[in-house]
């Protein structure tokens, strides 16, 4: 039997100490639904009087090296932070801490699946959809001797005890979501998103996420991690993508969908701005003039079409 966990809508009094932030990975240039989402954030955590953090989501090597330009655009869209810029690549030791906290709890094990077996046990029938089955929950130590002795290494997934998970989300409501055995810390020794993301919210007193609503699956997972490690479930905004003219999500192979190709053509950072607050009911040229206007309970709910002439048009996905 499914069990069933609910982050309550969350009723508290703000403290000073609250905070929202934006946390992108430093892979490439900022597009402009990245910026779309950043000026949210920052009018969102602003508008309630929170401090607005930025975190750089580093921990994977092969995904960095963008980090200078993509702080350059979010100054020139008119976003100021509050304190210095955090990188998970230098806050290793917290995430461990956590797993050791989760291992001393009895609530993880040892994944020695590939990829490619993971996804055929998800093709199985009666396999939930998207959800790891717990091929290697009940490995004995001599099965795990074996695999190692093959040269597989070891993932660590969390040992779940819920199926289910219900947020709070300001825009989307009561959301019931899966949870399964997810990732703790890769193969590879890098920690898992998942982890990362519950364990530096927590510790810089993040009580406000605003991020793409493409994330929302993903949340219940990460409000019952919170709640495993003792850890307070934040606020949620899942806000909406801006996609393409085929309602696929917006990537950099769009056209000149960042800073600096706008810039190339001859746009201004206010021109920029001007079109991001248009996308969202308003007419301002600067963030300033966003926020003095900015109310959460008017935002659209519908992603938003970024045409073939590079103009963000009101539009339902087909």
């Amino acid at each position: 039997m499914a069990i069933v966990r609910l982050s309550s809508r969350p009723s508290r009094a703000r403290t000073e100490l609250d905070a929202g932030r934006y946390a992108p990975t430093p892979s490439g240039d900022l597009h402009l639904g990245n910026l779309r989402t950043a000026l949210l954030a920052w009018a969102f955590a602003r508008s309630t009087g929170r401090r607005f953090l930025l975190r750089m989501e580093d921990l994977d090597p092969a995904r960095t090296g963008a980090e200078a330009r993509q702080l350059a655009d979010l100054a020139a869209i008119g976003l100021d932070w509050d304190g210095p810029v955090v990188r998970q690549s230098e806050r290793l030791p917290h995430y461990q801490a956590a797993i050791d906290r989760l291992t001393a709890a009895g609530h993880t094990y040892e994944c020695f699946c590939t990829r490619k077996e993971i996804q055929q046990a998800a093709t199985a029938p009666h396999a939930p959809m998207g959800a790891y089955p717990g091929t290697c929950r009940t490995l004995t130590e001599s099965d795990r001797a074996a695999l190692r002795a093959q040269g597989r290494q070891a993932a660590l997934r969390l040992r779940s005890t819920a199926t289910e998970f219900v947020i709070f989300d300001y825009l989307h409501g009561y959301y019931r979501g899966q949870v399964d055995d997810l990732v703790l810390r890769r193969g590879d020794g890098i920690p898992a998103y998942n982890l990362a993301v519950v364990v530096d919210d927590a510790a810089q007193g993040i009580d406000q996420v605003v991020r793409a609503d493409d994330l929302l699956p993903s949340t219940p997972r990460q409000a019952y991690l919170a709640t495993l490690l003792d850890l307070p479930v934040p606020r949620y905004a899942h806000v909406p993508l801006v996609l393409n003219a085929e309602g696929q999500r917006l990537a950099k192979r769009d056209g000149a969908v960042t800073m600096a190709d706008q810039l190339a053509l001859g746009s201004t950072p206010e021109q920029i701005v001007a079109l991001l607050a248009d996308s969202l009911g308003y007419t301002a040229t600067t963030a300033a003039e966003l926020l003095d206007s900015f109310d959460p309970a008017h935002l659209p709910h519908e992603p938003w079409i970024l045409d073939g002439n590079g103009l963000l048009q009101r539009s339902r996905c087909p």
